[in-house]
């Protein structure tokens, strides 16, 4: 599954702190002690274990601003499933240049692959479902951006990127506001009618409140037994979205898309994500 390439412009200055984070005050000392200027290579970035490919298009950005004159051919794309030996870029030029910018693609790629191929673990748990895996905001501080395209990449959807994207009312919102139907009534007064409005129930009485009251979009059903989330898509019947969340662990997912519910989402597939074994070999 491949998914568009984010613009480079937005890229760029991710790869460009991280590069100077490694890169530190006075370069590659290393490499530029060790190896002879002007003396050329040519590497190959290949999988050490089976998953879905995410963050070729930032690895190649990092080679390209330590160096433009690389020669770089993806062999995958982002989005596609790899095996153990799969060769996925050839890096060819000058050795220093690669060297430098290695650890940073690595990193980068690394990353981005294993949350999507959790993801793609989970995907394949809500086959023959119309249940979307969906991410959350639990994402790495300046990362979000690239967290949530590797959603993507390995099969899932998008939750909101920022407070900014949607309504979601939350547990401590509606304390904080005097209960369900103040906020909702809040929602229904002052927001705009492009803003869709979710908010977060525990319990099948607010469900009921939530429904009675209306102007919510989407309901997040959080930490609800099976039980219960089947009592609840049959109390919404289809009038709002249902969100499961909450301890949504891999080995739980096929039961809770059986439900009927239409997201699960699961900051694990960002805050617990394995990096994926890649490899730079000369």
């Amino acid at each position: 599954m491949t998914q568009s390439r984010l613009p480079d412009l937005i890229l760029e200055p991710l790869v460009r702190a991280a590069l100077m984070e490694d890169l530190g005050t006075y370069g590659d000392i290393t490499t530029r002690t060790v190896i002879p200027a002007g003396t050329t290579y040519a590497a190959r970035l290949n999988a050490r274990e089976s998953g879905v490919i995410s963050g070729l298009q930032i690895a190649e950005m990092a080679f390209r601003l330590v160096d433009p004159t690389l020669g770089i051919t993806a062999q995958k794309a982002d989005g596609d499933a790899i095996a153990p030996g799969d060769l996925l870029m050839e890096i060819v030029g000058d050795a220093a240049s690669i060297l430098s910018a290695e650890r940073v693609a690595l990193n980068f790629a690394g990353r981005m692959s294993g949350i999507a191929t959790l993801t793609a673990a989970f995907v394949a748990e809500t086959k023959d479902t119309n249940t979307r895996i969906t991410c959350t905001r639990k994402t790495t501080p300046g990362l979000r951006l690239i967290e949530k395209q590797a959603v993507l990449h390995g099969g899932g959807f998008n939750h909101r990127f920022s407070l900014s994207d949607a309504i979601l009312i939350k547990d401590n919102h509606i304390a904080a506001a005097g209960g369900i139907r103040p906020v909702l009534q809040a929602v229904k007064a002052q927001a705009s009618h492009m803003t869709r409005c979710e908010i977060e129930v525990d319990r099948l009485d607010q469900l009921a409140e939530v429904l009675d009251e209306g102007g919510a979009d989407v309901v997040l059903l959080d930490n609800m037994d099976t039980q219960t989330l089947v009592k609840a898509v049959e109390m919404a019947a289809g009038h709002v979205v249902l969100e499961a969340s909450g301890n949504m662990r891999l080995e739980r997912i096929a039961e809770v898309a059986a439900t009927g519910v239409d997201y699960i989402s699961s900051g694990a597939l960002t805050h617990s994500a394995q990096t994926l074994d890649l490899g730079l070999d000369f």
